[in-house]
């Protein structure tokens, strides 16, 4: 018997919506992975190993091979740019990546500026904001970007909105939206050359649980 696929999935809420997947494409947990403290978790069929671990992770165990497949953000594949195969939209955990800055507040905006931009997404914000000809200091924080410009630490943020409701609560105005964001199901390039035969129909069964010809 081959070695079980070792899939990595992000701990957190965007777990909730995986799970309903994982249950029509019949890969089911031996434990709840909600619930559970275990790190790794074998499917009942003993066909997978589910990896748990952070979001922002996911693409470097993959990148890796350390596991053959994962299911990420699109947000952080555009970020980190690993080294994998991006193979199918599950249409999940959708949200948009948007710069925001305090309501009524004046930011020069002219060529050659100098702004603050409080955001975990280093890389994509200095392409942003070179694009549009300013220099952004970037302040990187791992999460709560909303309370930077409330204080006065940055001008603008750049984060991922779903509702934009934490935006409207602390008094922060959308301003550009970057990218349409979705989790994404992600191959380790290797794996799929050697293990093809494996991959291949659980992509297909995650295709069609999806809604995708």
């Amino acid at each position: 018997m081959s070695q079980p696929l070792v899939i990595a999935l992000a701990k957190g809420r965007i777990l909730e919506d995986i799970l309903p997947l994982l249950k029509k494409v019949n890969l089911i947990p031996e434990d709840d992975l909600l619930k559970t403290r275990k790190l790794m978790i074998k499917s009942t069929d003993g066909r997978v190993n589910f990896l748990l671990i952070r979001n922002s992770d996911v693409c470097t165990y993959v990148e890796r091979g350390a596991a053959d497949m994962g299911i990420v953000g699109r947000d952080l594949l555009l970020e980190f740019r690993p080294r994998v195969f991006e193979q199918l939209d599950l249409k999940i955990g959708k949200c948009r990546l948007c710069t925001a800055y305090p309501k009524g507040k004046s930011i020069n905006k002219q060529q050659g500026a100098h702004i603050r931009v409080a955001t975990k997404y280093d890389y994509l914000a200095q392409q942003y904001y070179r694009r549009h000809g300013m220099q952004a200091e970037i302040i990187h924080l791992y999460g709560s970007m909303e309370l930077a410009p409330l204080i006065g630490m940055a001008d603008y943020i750049l984060d991922v909105v779903s509702t934009g409701a934490t935006l409207k609560a602390n008094e922060l105005v959308e301003e550009d939206s970057l990218f349409n964001i979705s989790s994404r199901l992600i191959i380790n390039p290797a794996s799929f050359a050697l293990r093809r035969k494996e991959i291949q129909p659980l992509v297909e069964f995650f295709r069609e649980a999806v809604g995708e010809a």
